[in-house]
């Protein structure tokens, strides 16, 4: 069962021409290149723009009503709220202060000082619950569209239901990965310690820096497997998914150590400064959801490489019909 509008990967076709035509025919036949080709003429770039102007008010408002609750809990508690005030900014660059000095668009402590009891708060949540489960019903149609699956036949408010407990299971993994981000560095110190080297000096910085990637890396391929595999109801092995997953996850943690970069050099633009954090967010976003389409259509070529194809998950109404209609 899949979408015929959705285009089929294809491989060129061998050709007895020129030494140059084979060169560009062997080019063309590069399985990245071939996955590039695909993911434009299944309008994956058109998907991630729409896709990255959903996300970026999703994020602001998530941010509202997460740093509004978090301020109830964690309320003084500068050892619990900084490692997920650090974990946000090394995930978005440029979209919280992880210090005083440092860039960003938004002040943390202007938002741990926010009440989410009254009506900002209530419109904040409203926004959010619309924003967040907005954006995973594009994301799962984009994603779906890339796999050449069908439009999701499910009933609207279950799936609406479906996708505020996925939404709610990424802000748990997002409180969990800052748990072990804590754990990880205290880990890191305490054996820094143990060997005599200083968690400030320069050894101490790297291993600090290793530990949080890797934290970071493990969170995006996670993150990646649900969408491809939960979010999309798509019927998918973790082999099959693994090498678009990794590639993914890979590519959006080289993202975000070279966001702050990028957002360094946008600010010495005269130009830019005055709008240089929003500017950088939006490019950051639209780069983001790029790669998260990238990655199914390396996981859809590679599939169809190996003659497979993607099938959806079926619910038991939806296999029952087709039991009956056989």
């Amino acid at each position: 069962m899949t979408d015929p509008t959705t285009p089929t990967p294809q491989k060129p076709a061998p050709t007895s021409a020129g030494p140059l035509a084979r060169v560009v025919a062997r080019v063309m036949g590069l399985f990245p290149v071939r996955v590039f080709l695909f993911y434009a003429s299944a309008q994956g770039p058109l998907l991630a723009s729409g896709l990255a102007y959903q996300a970026i008010f999703a994020v602001f408002a998530a941010l509202w009503v997460g740093f509004s609750i978090a301020g109830l809990i964690v309320a003084g508690n500068a050892a619990l709220q900084q490692p997920i005030i650090a974990l946000l900014s090394s995930a978005i660059p440029g979209l919280i202060k992880a210090t005083p000095t440092s860039n960003g668009a938004i002040d943390p402590t202007t938002l741990l000082n926010a009440g989410v009891i009254g009506w900002t708060g209530a419109i904040a949540l409203v926004g959010v619950l619309v924003t967040a489960i907005g954006w995973l019903a594009s994301a799962r149609a984009a994603v779906r569209i890339i796999f050449g699956l069908p439009q999701e036949t499910t009933p609207f408010a279950l799936q609406k239901l479906r996708d505020l407990a996925i939404a709610l299971g990424f802000a748990l993994v997002l409180v969990i990965s800052a748990a072990l981000s804590v754990a990880g560095s205290a880990a890191t110190g305490a054996l820094l310690g143990l060997i005599g080297i200083s968690p400030t000096s320069v050894p101490g910085n790297i291993l600090g820096r290793v530990v949080t990637l890797a934290v970071m890396f493990a969170l995006d391929a996670a993150t990646l497997g649900a969408l491809y595999r939960v979010l999309s109801g798509a019927h998918l092995t973790t082999r099959r998914m693994r090498g678009g997953v990794l590639i993914g996850a890979a590519a959006l943690g080289i993202l975000k150590v070279a966001g702050g970069t990028l957002l360094g050099v946008s600010k010495s633009n005269p130009l830019l400064a005055s709008f240089a954090v929003i500017l950088g967010l939006l490019i950051f976003f639209n780069v983001v959801c790029q790669v998260i389409l990238l990655a199914a259509s390396w996981i859809a070529v590679g599939m169809h490489d190996r003659g497979l194809t993607i099938a959806p998950v079926l619910s038991r109404r939806e296999r029952a019909r087709l039991t009956r209609a056989s």
